[in-house]
Order: C-alpha cells, then structure tokens, then sequence
C-alpha cells in the first residue's frame, strides 16, 4: 500500500471534526509539533515521520519545526522583504510601495491611484483589488483587511517565520495583466538550484486557476498540485526564463528550500513574494514518485 494516499481522507467522523475544530481555531492551544502531525495525518493521509523524513511534504514539515532563522520573519513580511530583495537583486524587481497602514481608517484614499491593490503583510489571503476607484467598494474592502488583521495567519498552518510579522495594510499599483489575470512563475529552489517552475494560470477565466510543472529548461513535467487541473496547452518557453531562473538562484542561495514567485508585466519581472512551505506542507502531489524526487531535492540542515 502507498504511502501516500489521495487528497483529504475523512476515515473518521471524529477527524471530520477534528479537522474542524482545527479550522476554526478550536486547537490553536496546541504545540507545534502536536498540530503539525495531526492536520498532516488529516490532509495527507499518512503519518508524519519527522525522525526521518522522506517526501517533500514531511520535510517541509520539518523545516517549519526546526528551521528557525530571524530573518525568515523579515522574507516573509510582504513590506519589510522588499528592502531584502532590493539588496540582493535591485530594487527594479520590487512592486513599488503606495503606502502602509496599521488601521484601514488611516487610508487616505485621496493620495492613492485610480488602481491599486491592497494587502495584509502577514498573510496570503487578505487582498482587495481596485480596478476602478470610482466603483470601489470600501466597506467590503474594510470588513476583508481588518479581519485579517485580526487574523494570526501563523496559528492557521504553524508557518514559524509569519508569527511575528507585524500586521499591516500595504498598497501597491495594481499590474493589469489582462482578463485572465496575471500568471505566477514560481521557482522551486533547493541550495540555492532552481529545479522546477511551477507556472499558476487563468484565475479569472472561465476555465479557471490551471497550474502547471516545469523544468529548468521548459519541458513539462507531470505533475499535479492536488486537484488543481493543468492547462489545456503547453505554454511557449518565455524569453525571460534564463533571467528568471538567475535572479531566483541568488535570492535563494544559503536556505534548504524556497520557492521566489515572479509576475511577469509588460516584459519586466516582478518579485510577488518568497515562499518557505508550497501550501504549508499539507498539498500533494501526484505522481506520488514526485513527492519523493522532490523531497530528494531538499538537504536538510541536519543531513
């Protein structure tokens, strides 16, 4: 029998409700380690083996528990990572900063674009979209980021380095990207090697979100993230895949594993954010073999 089963598994009614109660906060009490085995054990269906480690999914478990770096909290705040990045690779990559908040009444929308977007910098979730000022919605914007204000986005998955990101309201130019919205190359890093692009398209099209596996040098890999489908077609290799895949190899250089998430805009690049745990460690992926190649990938600092 494999060890790793398909997506979530309820074999219980009793892990139905415990799943739920993780959900909703009911377990927020718990140890790390205690949770982490737990939500694994519900979502990947399979126990938790962090004495030693095998797939790519226990390792980024391991990682979570006993990788802890203060600047990790630096890289994943989505303001204070631009200074970061500008330092390692030009501020020409950064999407420039429109302001930062820590209420939502602060914002003094007067000063602010006729597009833009806005965010809470110590989450993954919390975002309003303005294409149109005149049409903006404020109150739904409002109710969004103060709950995620709210939110301790580290309680949700135990990502360590989102514990002690002060929460914040940021505004960024809105990068219009067409209909269908922008498309994410994102570039998984082992020491400081890219290894596999993980290409995230179409969230607003009728097909909706597709993500796709890459390799360095742009044949498609089967591989599927969950139940997330992949493209209808395969993508044309981008003009700026060798740049990509440089600028991604110096900001990753002296961490196990981190995964640096570009838009592409008009030609340029764009960093999004850097990534430390591809869906907090609880997203599998199929062939099950590539969970084990890609854990493979990852050295832990123990090893």
């Amino acid at each position: 029998m494999s060890k790793i089963n398909s997506l979530i598994k309820y074999v219980t009614d009793a892990d139905f409700r415990l799943l739920k109660n993780m959900q909703h906060g009911l377990c927020n009490a718990w140890p790390d380690e205690k949770f982490i085995r737990e939500r694994f054990r519900l979502q990947m269906g399979y126990e938790l083996d962090l004495e030693h480690p095998v797939t790519y999914n226990e390792k980024l478990q391991w990682l979570k528990l006993y990788d802890r770096k203060p600047v990790y909290t630096v890289m994943a705040d989505k303001h204070a990572v631009k200074a970061y990045v500008a330092g390692i690779i030009g501020e020409e990559y950064i999407i420039p900063t429109l302001g930062v908040w820590e209420r939502f009444k602060d914002i003094d929308f007067s000063l602010l674009p006729e597009q833009f977007v806005l965010k809470c910098t110590h989450d993954s979730h919390s975002v309003v979209i303005c294409k149109d000022i005149t049409h903006f919605d404020k109150k739904q914007a409002e109710k969004v980021l103060t709950k995620g204000l709210k939110t301790d986005y580290y309680l949700k998955y135990r990502e360590w380095p989102y514990k002690d990101v002060p929460r914040r309201i940021i505004a960024e130019p809105y990068l219009d990207a067409g209909p269908e919205g922008l498309t994410d190359y994102k570039v998984l890093c082992f020491d400081g090697i890219p290894k596999v692009l993980e290409i995230c398209s179409g969230r607003f099209s009728d097909d909706g979100l597709c993500i796709d596996f890459y390799d360095t040098a742009w044949n498609r890999l089967p591989v599927r993230s969950g139940d997330i489908p992949h493209s209808a077609f395969e993508m044309n290799k981008p003009d700026f895949l060798d740049h990509l895949l440089d600028l991604s190899r110096k900001l990753s250089q002296g961490l196990s594993h981190i995964r640096c998430d570009f838009y592409a805009v008009q030609g340029r690049l764009y960093l999004g954010e850097m990534t430390f745990y591809r869906g907090a460690g609880f997203r599998p992926l199929y062939p099950e073999e590539w969970d084990r190649i890609m854990g493979d990938w990852i050295r832990l600092p123990q090893e």
